[in-house]
């Protein structure tokens, strides 16, 4: 199962490092920025499997996911207070982002702008962003989990 998570993890990971995407979002290139975009991803990927997938499956997935957010933070060297605070704030974040797109398909693409928009200033992009996200969305509803544990994928949505 760890590979699994490893496989599923990277994919997350991968998809969040489009440098187009990246671009969409933010003209920074922060540790925050970036994380901020895997939680959507991640945000996405749970939405699209939680009705389908074994909960104790993700629940672990889960975990694993946040181990390695809090790996990453120790490698650029944050301490154990900082780490302690940080995980805290991105899993609060994270929590935020469920609970805002927990409704996406019924949502009209000015909305689901300014959901986005509430994390990131994305002036006259946030209609390119959404667009993404809603075909990832379609993505994962025509993909199976098994597809994401193998790391057989299309980058582009």
């Amino acid at each position: 199962m760890i590979k699994e998570f490893v496989i599923l993890y990277n994919t997350l990971v991968n998809l969040s490092r489009n440098k187009s995407l990246f671009s969409i979002f933010t003209d920074k290139d922060t540790f925050s920025d970036r994380i901020l975009i895997l939680l959507f991803h991640f945000a996405f990927f749970l939405r699209a499997y939680k009705k389908n997938t074994d909960k104790e499956y993700l629940q672990k997935f889960f975990d694993y996911f946040f181990r390695q957010v809090e790996l990453s933070l120790r490698e650029i060297g944050y301490g154990d207070v900082s780490i302690n605070k940080k995980m805290k704030d991105y899993i609060n974040i994270f929590y935020s982002i469920l609970d805002k797109i927990n409704d996406w398909n019924g949502l009209n693409n000015e909305k689901k702008g300014e959901i986005l928009s509430f994390y990131y200033n994305l002036k006259d992009n946030h209609l390119k962003i959404v667009n993404y996200f809603n075909n990832f969305e379609i993505y994962l509803s025509k993909t199976t989990l098994k597809s994401f544990t193998k790391g057989v994928i299309n980058h582009k949505f």
